[in-house]
């Protein structure tokens, strides 16, 4: 079964303590997430927490609701936050929050290590949409931090 990673960067015209409130709320998650994914969180929260569970609905291909689970399992205040998928659609998913201050704003990095489940399906699903899709989620996102806090 093949893993992927997915990287990203994104500079903001921020500080730190304005980029960490926005991030460390779990609420904020479904402003940052595409219409089409259907996102349905199902444990609100204002702030994030070593051991949190958060669970929710999403439905990322052809409407088909998957039910996800994820637990932050690392919290370095304004530095670093991980979730790991506990349930949900893949074989693993470790996502890792990177917060640093850069002048004139902060540097957000996020990297995704991640595997789809079924063996040579999945690596068939990953090549036809599953990294297109993350990759659309992740590029919705950017627009939305740009739109809502500027461009760097």
């Amino acid at each position: 079964m093949s893993s992927y990673v997915l990287t990203r960067t994104q500079r903001l015209p921020i500080d730190i303590a304005t980029a960490w409130d926005f991030f460390s709320a779990p609420d904020n998650l479904d402003a940052i997430t595409p219409p089409d994914v259907r996102f349905r969180q199902l444990s609100p929260a204002e702030r994030m927490y070593e051991g949190q569970i958060i669970r929710y609905y999403i439905s990322p291909i052809l409407g088909i609701p998957l039910f996800w689970m994820t637990e932050i399992t690392h919290v370095r205040d304004r530095e670093y936050f991980v979730d790991e998928q506990r349930f949900g659609p893949y074989a693993f998913w470790h996502h890792k929050h990177f917060f640093e201050e850069i002048p004139g704003g902060v540097e957000m990095r996020d990297v995704v290590d991640y595997k789809l489940p079924l063996g040579p399906l999945g690596a068939i699903a990953h090549a036809l949409f599953v990294r297109r899709k993350l990759d659309a989620i992740f590029d919705y996102r950017c627009r939305v931090l740009e739109e809502r806090f500027g461009r760097y």
